[in-house]
């Protein structure tokens, strides 16, 4: 089993996903507060036998990538243009419109909605180049505070 963590980082949130890349499936997909991003990897690690950390290049990456030092395996800083804009289009993709909501229009529905766990499924898609599934029916705005 090839399990990765995708980063996207920001300074005060980041969106976190754990996926299986042979099985093409998303495990976990949180946000949480920057500051315990650290401490969560590490725990992420301890319960998962993670091959590779992917973190995207923006916003405070290289500061994320000092404090995830103690993981001894693979570490890649990658390209994340546009992630947060083409996350709203991944959001309707992964949970689509149905019934009369077809009718409302579509920012309503991702309104005052955090999509950094779908920016870092990007992130790990676009690095893949291939899409993921979702392993069960995951929460993308799940907040870790």
């Amino acid at each position: 089993m090839s399990r990765v963590i995708t980063i996207d980082p920001g300074k005060s949130k980041c969106g976190l996903i754990l996926a299986e890349i042979h099985e093409k499936k998303v495990y976990k997909a949180i946000i949480l507060k920057s500051e315990l991003l650290e401490n969560y990897v590490r725990n992420l690690i301890g319960a998962e036998d993670i091959s590779q950390i992917i973190i995207g290049n923006g916003t405070t990456s290289k500061e994320i990538r000092e404090k995830l030092k103690f993981f001894k395996k693979e570490i890649i800083i990658f390209e994340e243009k546009n992630t947060t804009y083409r996350a709203k289009a991944r959001y309707f993709e992964l949970f689509p419109i149905s019934g009369l909501q077809f009718l409302m229009p579509r920012d309503v529905f991702i309104f005052n909605k955090n999509l950094d766990a779908i920016s870092a499924l990007i992130i790990l898609e676009d690095y893949c180049k291939m899409k993921f599934t979702l392993n069960q029916n995951l929460d993308f705005k799940t907040w870790l505070k």
